[in-house]
């Protein structure tokens, strides 16, 4: 075997194999290649939900807040359903690591990806329907819960889209073709902006529904990006050469169990992280407006930083999922250890950053006049807390989703559940109240548990991939 090689793997990538320097920047190049257009998608997405939010304010701050709320209720369903359809991505990657041009089992687990979406995706509806009387029991305001209601309920339909979405997306990346879903995302943003202005303001001719009409416009949003990924993958070969349809109505009881089994404690791991994000924003409201305003801008600046090396840490699954499947153990460390150094080295460029200017970022989103001095003050403290863990944030997600590409779902999602609720969020309460830190203890706990995440995941991957 030369030192470097490459088999097509059905159109699934290049495949680094052998040693020496050659190969870890052959490596780099591959996964690049992949993360690149992944990290766009993931920054498409957000903006979906950033035109909602700025149309929002524009209608009326009480639209916006129960948007706010209608989201989390609906993200957390979300969560939930997209675990089994992230699933496809590494089991498709170790079937063409392993088997090349084995086209009936991508098929089978892309087919059961399909599966799962139906059969999560009732109770889950039937869950977003039942808004209001959850946020009530949740003790919010009537008149906020029935606001939030009013946006979820039309959004809850195009929750099934979305998943459906999410599998085509992780088929398309296993066989390295991430370009197709991000430009996908790209006409999606253009066709939610124009929904969103022509709903809730009532352009076009079309009916002004406020909230309602941000609600449908994503719903259809979603929609419009299911059908348009279908016509994608139908419209190009090498996607279309799997003949995802064929015997669709059939069961394959083994691939949909194992589909469920990776993907369940991957979407508990999710929740388990968006879980302690969300509730340092309800911490925050007892603190005050100020700290609530500095702590949304504070937040939204790591969380565009991370959509870089959550698109790094995408390509990985698949990279260590293909190299696991043709069970070379140095292509498993190469593909995992690449990927952890890139996000390493772009996040370490904007902690320099953050740290750097952190008034002119909360500038940004305030003007420094009399009345904003207090949120300036308060967002630039966050925003260093911020720029000290954007390492350990990138390092913990790529840790994690080079894990999955092991096909190791069930320790990361423990390790996940003790860092951020064992040890993350205990900082959070004895920092924030105990010592009367208040945000800035709130934002440390945060940093606490993201450090510890890094590096118990990276250990796992140590030794699990040592291993092989």
């Amino acid at each position: 075997m030369t030192d470097i090689a490459e088999f097509d793997v059905a159109s699934a990538g290049r495949r680094v194999v052998g040693g020496g320097l050659d190969a870890w920047i052959d490596e780099t190049i591959e996964l690049l290649k992949l993360a690149a257009p992944l990290a766009l998608t993931q920054l498409a997405q957000m903006a979906i939900g950033v035109t909602d939010t700025l149309m929002l304010g524009r209608y009326s701050k009480t639209a916006l807040a129960a948007a706010v709320l209608g989201n989390t209720v609906f993200f957390f369903s979300w969560i939930i359903g997209q675990g089994p359809t992230a699933a496809v991505s590494p089991l498709v990657a170790h079937v063409l690591g392993a088997r090349p041009n084995d086209r009936a089992n991508v098929r089978a687990i892309t087919r059961m990806g399909f599966w799962s979406v139906g059969i999560m995706s009732l109770p889950l509806v039937g869950f977003l329907l039942a808004t209001k009387p959850v946020l009530l029991l949740l003790g919010q305001r009537p008149e906020l819960a029935e606001a939030a209601s009013q946006f979820v309920v039309p959004l809850a339909f195009g929750l099934p889209f979305s998943l459906g979405f999410q599998v085509l997306r992780s088929y398309a990346t296993a066989l390295s073709k991430p370009n197709a879903t991000l430009y996908v995302m790209a006409v999606t943003v253009l066709f939610n902006i124009v929904g969103d202005y022509a709903l809730i303001f009532g352009h076009f001719g079309a009916p002004r529904l406020g909230i309602v009409g941000s609600g449908t416009a994503s719903a259809c949003s979603f929609a419009f990006s299911f059908f348009a990924m279908a016509g994608v993958v139908a419209a190009m070969p090498k996607l279309r050469s799997y003949r995802l349809l064929r015997r669709f109505h059939r069961p394959v009881w083994d691939k949909l169990i194992e589909n469920y089994r990776l993907g369940l404690p991957m979407g508990v791991t999710l929740m388990f992280e968006a879980g302690l994000f969300f509730s340092a924003n309800l911490i925050m409201g007892s603190f005050g407006t100020s700290f609530v305003a500095a702590h949304a801008i504070s937040m939204n600046v790591p969380s565009v930083t991370f959509m870089v090396p959550l698109g790094i840490a995408m390509a990985a699954t698949v990279r260590v999922g293909l190299a696991a499947g043709a069970r070379d153990g140095d292509a498993v460390r190469r593909a995992g250890y690449s990927a952890m150094a890139t996000s390493v080295v772009f996040m370490a460029f904007c902690s320099v950053i953050m740290a750097t200017y952190p008034r002119e970022i909360a500038g940004l989103y305030l003007p420094p006049t009399a009345e904003n001095l207090a949120v300036l003050a308060l967002a630039v403290s966050f925003l260093r807390v911020a720029a000290a863990f954007q390492i350990f944030d990138g390092l913990q997600v790529t840790a994690a989703l080079s894990l999955r590409g092991l096909k190791d779902a069930r320790a990361p999602m423990w390790i996940a559940g003790g860092s951020y609720w064992l040890a993350g969020f205990p900082v959070c309460i004895g920092l924030g109240f105990g010592l009367g830190m208040k945000g800035l203890g709130i934002w440390i706990g945060l940093a606490f548990g993201l450090l510890v995440a890094a590096l118990a995941l990276t250990a796992r991957f140590y030794f699990l991939s040592r291993s092989r």
